[in-house]
């Protein structure tokens, strides 16, 4: 049995470019056009009705950005793949296209063979970056393992956080007051300002949030 065509929307707003994308990709068996848009809202409303595959996106467009149509077309049909085809290639609109939900961004200086192949493998669930992209793309997210995090519950002062920390791991207010040096009257208006802050109604639900933060471990 042969596979069904990858079913592919084009969104650019030059319409020249547009024939140019259908020339290319018209080329290959394995792909179908089944509509063109030349803005944002009209992609959204055309992918919504017609639900293709893969929705090859640009990114500069009239009425509605491609990161935002990016972004309602997939909140809208998780299964719909967008393959982003720009001319912009700043950082800021990678990791836009990247956040709105777009597996992959070619640049549109990208050779016919490449485009082909960059819309077959992010139609089988690929991830696909010009080479250029790709490279900053991998340091971003490799610099993020090694960028201090912020700390849980941020909402909360230094000293709440550390009464809080206590309680995680099981403290009573007196041996919390003892620990740092505080009235037991003190600890328990740190632990009222926790609960309100948390939204948490008692102790139980305070270690069941600070535990699922990683804290009193």
């Amino acid at each position: 049995m042969i596979d069904e065509p990858c079913r592919v929307l084009i969104v650019d707003d030059h319409p020249i470019f547009r024939e140019g994308l259908r020339g290319t990709l018209s080329t290959a068996e394995d792909l179908e056009i089944i509509a063109d848009c030349e803005d944002g809202h009209e992609a959204v409303v055309t992918a919504e009705r017609l639900q293709p595959d893969l929705v090859l996106m640009d990114l500069h467009l009239p009425e509605l950005s491609g990161v935002e149509a990016t972004r309602r077309i997939v909140t809208a049909s998780p299964h719909v793949a967008v393959l982003v085809l720009s001319m912009l290639d700043d950082d800021d609109s990678v990791f836009a296209a990247v956040r709105a939900g777009a597996r992959g961004y070619l640049l549109k200086g990208a050779r016919p063979e490449d485009i082909l192949r960059a819309v077959r493998s992010v139609a089988h669930g690929e991830a696909v970056f010009g080479p250029g992209i790709a490279e900053r793309v991998l340091t971003f997210f490799a610099d993020a393992h090694t960028r201090p995090q912020p700390p849980a519950f941020p909402e909360l002062t230094i000293r709440e956080r550390e009464v809080l920390q206590h309680i995680a791991a099981g403290r009573r207010n007196t041996d919390i007051a003892a620990r740092l040096h505080l009235s037991p009257k003190t600890v328990r208006n740190h632990i009222s300002n926790i609960f309100a802050k948390l939204h948490v109604a008692d102790r139980a639900e305070a270690i069941a949030a600070a535990r699922a933060a990683g804290l009193g471990a």
